[in-house]
């Protein structure tokens, strides 16, 4: 099965064709389909329904060195030529910028018909309402009534199927299509006190078999139960076991901070840092875009460029910065790839409990509850989590304490990298971590 149809392919091919016989230098057309459903049961009742489907066109103008885009979700013929003819003549108008092209035609992916990085449930459309309803109430049923201390349990079933056809004038021409399942359980409990703990769980899968669909909620109130009692401990500077469930929170800055744009902005705590060793060595982070049946999955990023698998920090030294063609043109430097696909780290030896059987003085930290991170200095303070452990025992629950510092030198205190990523298919696949020395705010 093909979302996208020969007219859908027709329509796009047309489109790039008018905007360049009406002044376009060069033009890249993207075409969408797509197709979602979430439903959401509170307690014993359905509290949302919503079935959406699209189709949407967005076009890239290139007229006289300036650069205008558009979209639309009407792709009649009639009406998109004069809204494409419009949008030239509106382009026009805008200040020239030289640094706007199409890549070399030289580092496109060539679409071949045997690549399939199984990312598409054909059976999809064979899962009726009724069956998806019916998730998403046995996920509340599982533990609703179980227990006095239950105030609420939530939850969301949410499906997905899309596709894209991008075509542009210098010779790419690529399509994707893919399917996406999710089950997500929130749990809220009532104390003698003010407190009202609660934590979620949750599966994604890009197959409806492959779907975990029992034991979500039983194991989101047992996270909610551990929450019981959370207290605040003396601040001071304490190991961090970062659980592998939000490690991704801390790897995200890293990330964000090798994008073209921010280089070029000079807005990012990396510039000028290419070829440096700036974390420990402990540290290598890997992208591998051609993961089968994982998000994040692709053989050509957003511009149509061949994606491939790289080292972007080889154990501290950064490698890479992410530049696509408009960033690379402003920087006079060469492009790269303008977004990781699949980031994982290269794994320790060690799972999450035995990590956990090292630490003698440290916090657990389970989860974030706001904060941020200054992009130019890579300063940061996090609301956090947890539990404090002694001995490799877990003790006090602990929350309303911030951890704070900076970014580099969080990571330069890198002890190991777990072996264990909270799932195979995702496309940050971080395990649990184990810092030291970190700063934590509480009493």
């Amino acid at each position: 099965m093909t979302l996208i149809t020969r007219q859908h392919k027709d329509i796009a091919q047309w489109a790039m064709e008018i905007a360049l016989k009406n002044g376009c230098s060069s033009s890249r057309v993207s075409l969408t389909v797509a197709n979602n459903n979430s439903f959401e049961y509170r307690n014993t009742q359905l509290d949302k329904l919503h079935q959406s489907s699209e189709n949407k066109l967005y076009i890239e103008l290139y007229v006289d060195g300036r650069y205008g885009t558009l979209s639309t979700n009407r792709l009649e013929k009639s009406e998109l030529e004069p809204f494409i003819k419009d949008g030239i003549a509106s382009t026009r108008f805008l200040a020239p910028d030289l640094c706007r092209q199409l890549p070399d035609m030289d580092r496109y992916y060539k679409m071949n018909s045997e690549d399939d990085l199984d990312l598409f449930d054909a059976t999809f459309f064979d899962y009726t309402v009724d069956q998806k309803l019916a998730v998403a109430k046995a996920t509340v049923e599982e533990i609703y009534g179980t227990d006095d201390r239950i105030v609420s349990v939530v939850s969301s079933y949410d499906d997905g199927c899309g596709a894209e056809y991008m075509v542009a004038s210098n010779g790419f021409e690529g399509e994707i299509q893919d399917t996406a399942y999710s089950l997500t359980a929130e749990v809220a409990l009532k104390t003698a006190g003010d407190a009202r703990p609660e934590s979620y769980w949750y599966d994604s899968k890009l197959y409806w078999t492959d779907l975990q669909t029992e034991g979500i909620a039983g194991k989101a109130l047992t996270r909610a139960f551990q929450k019981l009692g959370q207290t605040k401990i003396k601040s001071g500077k304490y190991n961090l076991l970062l659980d592998n469930t939000v490690s991704t929170k801390l790897v995200s800055p890293l990330i964000s901070a090798m994008y073209g744009t921010a280089i070029q902005q000079k807005n990012t705590f990396l510039l000028n840092r290419l070829g440096d060793k700036i974390v420990s060595d402990k540290l290598t982070v890997i992208d591998n875009p051609h993961q089968r049946r994982s998000f994040g999955s692709r053989w050509y990023d957003g511009e149509g460029i061949a994606t491939k698998d790289q080292i972007l920090i080889d154990k501290g030294v950064l490698n890479t910065y992410f530049i696509d063609t408009y960033n690379a043109l402003k920087l006079n430097t060469q492009p790269t790839i303008a977004s990781p696909s699949i980031v994982k780290l290269k794994h320790g030896s060690k799972n999450h409990f035995q990590l956990l059987n090292t630490m003698h003085h440290g916090i657990w930290v389970t989860g974030f509850n706001g904060g941020n991170t200054n992009s130019t200095t890579g300063d940061f303070s996090f609301g956090i989590e947890g539990f404090f452990i002694e001995n490799g025992i877990v003790t006090t629950p602990i929350g309303e304490m911030n951890i704070t510092g900076n970014i580099l030198e969080l990571w330069n205190n890198l002890v190991e990298v777990g072996n264990d990523p909270l799932s195979l298919n995702s496309s940050r696949q971080i395990p649990s971590l184990l810092f030291e020395n970190v700063s934590f705010s509480g009493l």
